[in-house]
């Protein structure tokens, strides 16, 4: 950049970025706390961060920035109370709390701590009072620091839609008087796993795109990832947040290889697995020998991870332990029945019994109806006929499944696969 004074403004404007990303969930948290509204807490972060914005390219970059984002936020609200004149006690303690402050650029809160405010804000954001989607959003808003832009990329949704969810979350969450606290212990498995349920969202949406024109979104699954690992320093003795941990680390392991430069996808057998990530695959099964430290056994997550571990574990394709793969599938179908994970056990079974077996599994799906229009389904169907020599119905099938994908990627992989079939 030519012009010294745009330079800077530039590279200020990725501070403040970079600050907001890292910091933005303990200053939300922190003012929160002292707002008691999460709504009005984002909208005096958000405000402090336009001074920032101003005052930064200026004045310089102040040595603490998420202390002086606080404070400046903390002062605006103050502000507002005295327009107000509604000078009340969080008045007095804020007011208490900037003017007996020794160190101005001192942080709010101990970094090397981790308080109950961000888990309050995880628990705000997935309140089941806000619909999934105003979950999801409020969620990658508040607690991830992702722009309202961001959010509405990763989602292939318009601006405006996520701009609409979450200012509705924010008023959902007022008119409802949500308490800005850390659920009561009897409630905590419950809300845990509403929390748990967006995490496994997001992440899902990064790993397979539901629609557009990219097979992933790799940015998406890795915030998934970074704040189930947060969640797991919250709440260490929640067996199941270190399950959802190590299925992420596991997953995430093979994403350099799950893609061609062109974004082609490549599928499984097919990946190169010099390119699986092993510090993720360690961290995977270090998250799930801590849940095994608890004592109390696998869940959901847990078992899951389990699956995602014996791939990641296996040298070659060939050595995959598909024996124990169909045994966690049937664990995991009998803790939370689903005719998906039926399909997945019936790819399992075809794997370790053969396609016969497996197709008898789908074949009952298909009867069933239960998975009327998911694209898996004739998908799974299309190979395991291929497997038996079944080449016409295969293609049948495999165009079905075409038909049915919202993602671009995905259809050009199942056209392909039909038009080799003769």
């Amino acid at each position: 950049m030519d012009d010294p004074v745009a330079a800077s403004a530039e590279a200020v404007r990725r501070r403040v970025a970079a600050v907001w990303r890292i910091e933005s969930a303990r200053i939300v948290a922190t003012l929160a706390r002292y707002v008691g509204d999460v709504g009005l807490a984002e909208d005096l972060a958000q405000e402090a961060v336009v001074d920032a914005l101003r005052q930064w390219p200026r004045d310089g970059v102040p040595a603490s920035p998420g202390a002086w984002l606080t404070a400046v936020a903390k002062r605006k609200a103050i502000d507002g109370w005295r327009r107000r004149e509604r000078l009340d006690e969080r008045y007095a303690a804020m007011a208490h709390d900037l003017d007996t402050r020794t160190d101005p650029n001192a942080p709010p809160w101990d970094p090397d701590t981790i308080d109950d405010d961000v888990l309050r804000l995880v628990f705000i954001s997935c309140h089941p009072v806000l619909a999934r989607d105003a979950q999801v959003a409020l969620t990658l808003r508040v607690v991830g620091g992702l722009s309202t832009e961001e959010i509405a990329r990763a989602f292939l949704v318009p601006t405006a839609t996520v701009q609409q969810r979450i200012v509705r979350a924010k008023k959902t969450l007022s008119a409802a008087h949500v308490p800005f606290e850390v659920p009561a212990r009897e409630e905590l498995p419950d809300r845990l796993a509403s929390v748990f349920g967006v995490l496994y969202l997001i992440f899902n949406e990064g790993y397979a795109a539901s629609a557009g024109d990219e097979w992933m979104r790799p940015e998406l699954s890795l915030e998934a990832l970074r704040l189930a690992r947060s969640l797991s320093r919250l709440v260490p003795r929640e067996p199941e947040v270190h399950g959802l941990v190590a299925l992420f680390e596991f997953q995430a392991s093979r994403f350099g290889a799950r893609t061609t430069e062109d974004g082609e996808p490549v599928l499984l057998p097919d990946q190169d697995r010099t390119r699986w990530d092993r510090t993720l695959i360690a961290r995977g099964t270090a998250a799930l020998a801590r849940q095994d430290a608890l004592g109390r056994g696998r869940g959901y997550y847990g078992l899951q991870a389990g699956i995602a571990e014996c791939h990641a574990t296996a040298a070659r394709a060939a050595d995959t332990d598909w024996e124990r793969i169909v045994l966690l599938y049937e664990a995991l179908g009998r803790l939370a029945p689903s005719p998906v994970i039926d399909l997945n056990r019936a790819v399992a079974v075809s794997m370790s019994e053969g396609p016969a077996t497996a197709l008898r599994i789908v074949d009952e799906l298909v009867a069933s109806g239960r998975l009327s229009g998911y694209h898996l389904l004739p998908s799974v169907r299309g190979e395991l006929l291929d497997r038996l020599g079944r080449a016409a119905e295969a293609r049948e099938e495999l165009q079905m499944a075409a038909r049915l994908t919202r993602n671009e990627r995905e259809r050009a992989v199942l056209l392909r696969k039909a038009d080799a079939l003769t």
